[in-house]
């Protein structure tokens, strides 16, 4: 559903920018997206910034248990050093693993569709196979 795509993408550009700045808290999660004009959020369909939203929210308030399972399953790279793109992408997909109601191989094939489109053209791999392998291993009965 590209409603949902978009949502993505401004979720990931919002994060980015929170993380970016070292303010990845509730009390930072803007009322607007990050990455576009005024006029461009005022265009976007409802159903988009309500998703955006929720992927923001729900990221920020939980962090700390995202960033536990990314750590958990990044065994060669600590989470600051994996690039801020992938992060966020990593995050949002995590999120959605554990909260959301999509089939898991539609949330890895977003977030490597997301890294293509916003990292370089390799990470994409280290991101597909760090989701497949958390999906196999915490969600069996999801896949």
């Amino acid at each position: 559903m590209r409603t949902r795509h978009k949502a993505r993408e401004l979720a990931i550009q919002t994060l980015y920018a929170l993380d970016f700045n070292n303010i990845m808290t509730k009390e930072h999660i803007p009322q607007h997206f990050s990455g576009i004009t005024d006029t461009e959020y005022a265009e976007l369909e409802q159903e988009v910034k309500l998703y955006a939203h929720y992927l923001v929210q729900g990221t920020i308030e939980n962090l700390d248990q995202i960033d536990g399972l990314i750590s958990q399953f990044s065994l060669n790279r600590p989470l600051d050093r994996i690039d801020i793109v992938d992060r966020n992408v990593l995050r949002i997909s995590v999120f959605c693993l554990l909260y959301g109601d999509i089939h898991p191989h539609i949330i890895i094939d977003e977030a490597v569709k997301l890294s293509q489109d916003f990292s370089t053209e390799v990470n994409y791999k280290f991101i597909n196979g760090m989701l497949d392998t958390m999906q196999k291993q915490l969600f069996p009965l999801k896949g």
